[in-house]
């Protein structure tokens, strides 16, 4: 059995842009031949996935789903939404959804998580890109729960069940009747999907993101040219304007622009004879911070065809 030294697994790394242990294993299953290293990682798909890590994933499927008193949602990224219509696609990020309802919401630990059929998530998923011949990447997820009361789901045009471009879960902890935790659950999952609150409470609102609202409100108050005491009230108006806007609890329901959505649910627990807490919520939106690369195709014929 030949040596494999660190420096080998370093170039075949190099060579191949698969992992570091993939290429290990490559090289001990090879007697330490490079050509027939990289020749193992390209019949594993590893070396091909390794190579599509680099290209921009920006589209794909967000998953939502709801067992008992628990909720997760997941994203998963393709580099085209016509992979978003792949079964093989859905399929992985239904199952992947549902795991982690058990794995937890850490995307390194979701990873690990056995998939049904064999293997781990990420194995899975490295076999997919390989299969399906795009970059693919398993974004995040998140978990919300409730101990007494209901985790509702919602997806926003839906391409299947449960599967779509903006999943929304809203957790309300409560003794009220299911169904009528369920029925408001329903409008203020909606009302998530089109406000797009930035937090549940005003105080849990980003500083750095009320700091930047500051200096914008001040940089348009000392325009005005108005006295400085006036300056300084006219910042603080907007940002507690922008506090009230972005604040899930103190936003105004969009079904009927004008109720506090703390007020719909108040309301809501008053009317079905029990409580009702808007504890959590989640609303994932495919894509959401991911800068997108702009391409030119043309450009890039033109380069081939020199090449």
């Amino acid at each position: 059995m030949a040596e494999i030294t660190a420096s080998a697994v370093k170039e075949l790394r190099e060579k191949s842009g698969a992992g570091m242990m993939d290429c290990k294993k490559a090289l001990t299953e090879n007697n330490g031949d490079m050509n027939a290293a990289i020749d193992w990682l390209r019949t594993k798909g590893l070396a091909t996935a390794a190579k599509k890590s680099s290209r921009t994933a920006a589209e794909g499927l967000v998953g939502v789903v709801v067992e008992g008193g628990r909720g997760a949602a997941v994203e998963v990224n393709s580099e085209t939404d016509f992979v978003a219509k792949n079964d093989q696609f859905q399929d992985f990020v239904r199952t992947v959804t549902r795991l982690a309802l058990t794995a937890g919401a850490e995307v390194a630990t979701l990873g690990t998580a056995a998939y049904p059929g064999g293997g781990t998530v990420s194995e899975k998923l490295t076999s997919n890109i390989a299969t399906i011949g795009e970059n693919q990447t398993l974004r995040r997820a998140r978990i919300v729960e409730v101990s007494k009361g209901a985790v509702v789901s919602y997806m926003h045009n839906a391409v299947t069940p449960g599967l779509g471009k903006i999943g929304v879960l809203v957790a309300i902890e409560g003794d009220a009747p299911v169904t009528d935790i369920e029925a408001v659950g329903k409008q203020v999952a909606m009302h998530i999907a089109a406000a797009f609150p930035l937090a549940l409470n005003e105080s849990d609102l980003d500083p750095a993101v009320i700091d930047r609202e500051r200096a914008i409100a001040a940089e348009k108050a000392a325009e005005s040219g108005k006295p400085a005491e006036i300056v300084e009230k006219m910042v603080q108006g907007a940002v507690a304007k922008f506090r009230k806007e972005n604040a899930l609890l103190s936003q105004v329901f969009v079904i009927d622009n004008k109720t506090p959505i703390a007020q719909v649910i108040a309301n809501a627990a008053k009317a079905a004879g029990g409580s009702m807490t808007l504890k959590d919520y989640v609303r994932f939106q495919l894509g959401e911070g991911i800068e997108k690369e702009a391409s030119d195709f043309a450009a890039e014929v033109a380069a081939a065809a020199k090449g």
